[in-house]
């Protein structure tokens, strides 16, 4: 049994014409573009490293935001396998479904189960037990009961070397490894992911179901983007941008091409 701790790194739909259309795939609302892993035996010795970029297929031009946050280009996509064949080479890196996943929140659990659905690969063989590293270094360093802490403020907490850049998927891995390795003991037991939840949902089809804000994921999100706790402030500001973002009421007519980030 291995501990396999990962990182993805998303991309997004962007709406470069500015025509005010969605550009969002809701089956698949963040594509992958970047995965990396360390894998721990039971030692919690580093044994074997992954990582790659991955080539998008729905939105095949880099967020601005996304590009200037992870430092990737187009170009480096561009000459980057596709998601079928990394994510088939991630699963021979895994090696079997009894290892256990250790993520730094739930939401890259989420969205590599969804990328597989989305590009219909088997999904079988990925673990169903994992740890939330996150939960545990909040609960460590004290963060009140159900609030986040972010990678970078752990990593300091922690006082474990700042070598790399965060937002790359293998240097974030790599940091939460070294988490794990300072706040593991063996009272710590894996959770049970439901991945069949998100294949419920794709294959039940209820237009009329009233559906609400997952506001709890899209907090994670940005967490997970600026690497820190956000503040109430900024939920309340977050949740007001994200409900008039979907009446379209500032979205205007323009008829300049928007140059090419």
């Amino acid at each position: 049994m291995y501990f396999i701790i990962f990182d993805l790194e998303f991309n997004q739909g962007y709406d470069f014409k500015k025509t005010g259309k969605p550009v969002s795939n809701p089956k698949c609302p963040f594509e992958i573009v970047e995965i990396g892993a360390v894998k721990l035996n039971e030692s919690l010795e580093a044994v074997e490293c992954f990582h790659s970029l991955i080539k998008p297929k729905i939105y095949k031009r880099l967020h601005p935001f996304v590009k200037d946050m992870t430092k990737i280009s187009n170009e480096d996509l561009s000459h980057a396998p596709s998601f079928s064949e990394v994510y088939k080479n991630f699963l021979k890196f895994i090696d079997s479904e009894y290892d256990v996943f250790c993520v730094w929140g739930t939401v890259d659990l989420k969205e590599l189960y969804r990328n597989a659905l989305y590009h219909r690969l088997h999904k079988k063989r990925l673990p169903q037990r994992y740890i939330d590293i996150q939960s545990i270094a909040a609960s460590h360093l004290n963060n009140p009961n159900g609030s986040s802490i972010g990678l970078r403020n752990a990593v300091e907490m922690l006082n474990i070397p700042l070598d790399n850049e965060f937002h790359n998927a293998l240097f974030d891995a790599t940091y939460t490894a070294e988490i794990f390795k300072r706040l593991y003991s063996k009272d710590i037991k894996p959770e049970t992911y439901n991945y069949s939840t998100l294949s419920a949902a794709k294959k039940s089809v209820q237009p009329k179901t009233k559906k609400r804000l997952d506001k709890r994921s899209l907090f994670l999100q940005f967490e997970k983007m600026f690497n820190r706790k956000l503040s109430s402030e900024e939920k309340e500001m977050i949740k007001l941008a994200y409900k008039m973002g979907q009446t379209n009421q500032f979205m205007i007519e323009d008829n300049n091409k928007y140059p090419p980030a």
